[in-house]
């Protein structure tokens, strides 16, 4: 699949019943039964309402996939709405952990996440994660190595200054023999957590 549609593969998803503009035309959005049940399962398992208990985490938030249809609920804003909502779903689970176990494993926690990511962005450009085989493609080397540098100078700096959905969003194209994009996709998932967990 191209990476062009990176963004919508990481994360198309939704809201509750909020009733999202269509996209025009032949222009192609998100199924709308698909989205607003998900965003039913997301209230039911958010607010413990319902007769079946429903389990949903941040992460199968942001891992959440929907269909396209011609006139579905235009990307951008159910984009939109499902940043929110793993931001909500994060910060429960933030508020759980901290009464379960205390700041210091939080943040314990956050800095070997932090020290995994570094390890990471600090490996030699071109080489930072596996390369696709001979004939398959993968995300364009150099797009991603100059994302990552960005995020490298933040931590330099010692702060990240990106909003979630800028890494969320991020778009790479693709080459033959490009970086494994489920390996780029795990790291960038970590920097959002990253980001979430140590924002004011």
């Amino acid at each position: 699949m191209a990476s062009q549609t990176r963004a919508s593969q990481r994360r198309q998803n939704g809201a509750v019943h909020t009733s999202f503009p269509l996209a025009n035309g032949s222009q192609r959005g998100y199924h709308p039964e698909q989205v607003d049940d998900f965003l039913t399962r997301a209230r039911a398992a958010y607010e413990g309402s319902g007769a079946t208990p429903v389990s949903m985490t941040a992460e199968d938030v942001r891992h959440t996939a929907f269909a396209v249809k011609r006139g579905g609920y235009t990307p951008r804003y159910v984009d939109a709405a499902m940043d929110r909502l793993e931001e909500v779903f994060f910060e429960r689970e933030r508020r759980a952990l901290l009464r379960a176990q205390g700041d210091d494993a939080w943040w314990a926690e956050t800095r070997q996440l932090l020290s995994e990511v570094r390890g990471r962005i600090q490996r030699t450009r071109g080489k930072r994660f596996r390369r696709r085989g001979i004939f398959a493609t993968g995300y364009r080397r150099s797009q991603v190595d100059a994302f990552l540098d960005r995020i490298a100078e933040m931590f330099e700096r010692r702060e990240l200054a990106l909003k979630p959905a800028e890494v969320r969003d991020v778009v790479f194209h693709s080459e033959w023999r490009g970086y494994d994009e489920d390996q780029v996709d795990a790291l960038l998932d970590a920097v959002v957590e990253l980001i979430l967990a140590t924002r004011q």
